[in-house]
């Protein structure tokens, strides 16, 4: 069986209130997320999960935030030995901008997307403007992008689950370890959203939706039924795992 020590790499933040991730909680505190790119180390093909932004914004006020190191891509690559043209695989949370802006950095990369999140970005809903289909016209064009249809196996030991909590073609990314499933979750969360302070589990409320969601009441049991999935969670944007090497 082929197993993945997995490395989260802070290659972008956010700055907006928390409710943004935990729907109905949090709201009038501000709170800074970690944007990660996560290499994928293991097998014979240098595999990541999402890209970055490609210019973030660096401060010491926004590191001190989430408790680690901002990189850009070539920066946060190299600290792994790669650079943009060694990556064989990319594999898409979703296609908001924050999560593939360096694809087309990546010339040599299969790269996939579920088919919905295609649709999405090239015809978005006025109300989800962090689609922009520049960020992928480059990949289309040169013929990288492998269309995913349904729940699958991708490479040996990583499987897609279709999510869509966050975005109509989101999916969650599971991935052999030597200490169990890791589960990357398809949709942009915290681990409060999985894991509710008591306040929340007194309300008879097992997790916590995303701030932004296609359909609450959906994306709820969409979120309880990830957090099921797998022995190691990794919510999306959990600032935690910004001071880790590897996990």
């Amino acid at each position: 069986m082929t197993t993945y020590t997995i490395h989260p790499i802070v290659m972008g933040t956010k700055v907006f209130d928390k409710s943004m991730m935990t729907y109905q909680y949090g709201s009038g505190t501000q709170f800074t997320i970690p944007i990660y790119c996560w290499y994928l180390e293991g097998g014979d093909q240098k595999i990541l999960v999402d890209t970055g932004e490609m210019g973030p914004i660096r401060s010491e006020d926004r590191e001190k935030a989430i408790g680690g190191r901002i990189y850009t891509f070539e920066e946060g690559l190299a600290k792994w030995g790669l650079k943009p043209e060694d990556i064989d695989v990319v594999i898409h949370t979703h296609l908001h901008n924050d999560h593939c802006e360096n694809d087309y950095k990546c010339v040599n990369a299969r790269i996939y997307v579920h088919e919905k999140e295609l649709e999405s970005i090239h015809n978005p809903h006025p109300l989800d403007f962090r689609y922009n289909e520049e960020f992928i016209y480059e990949v289309e064009e040169n013929g990288q992008i492998e269309v995913v249809k349904e729940d699958s196996e991708l490479l040996p030991g990583i499987r897609v689950v279709h999510t869509p909590a966050h975005t109509e073609g989101g999916l969650s990314i599971m991935i052999n370890t030597t200490k169990g499933t890791a589960v990357i979750t398809g949709f942009c969360v915290i681990m409060e959203n999985l894991d509710p302070p008591k306040q929340i589990k007194a309300m008879e409320m097992e997790v916590i939706p995303p701030g932004t969601h296609v359909n609450v009441y959906q994306a709820y049991d969409i979120v309880e039924k990830v957090k099921s999935m797998g022995d190691i969670l990794l919510p999306l944007h959990e600032p935690a795992f910004a001071s880790m090497e590897s996990i």
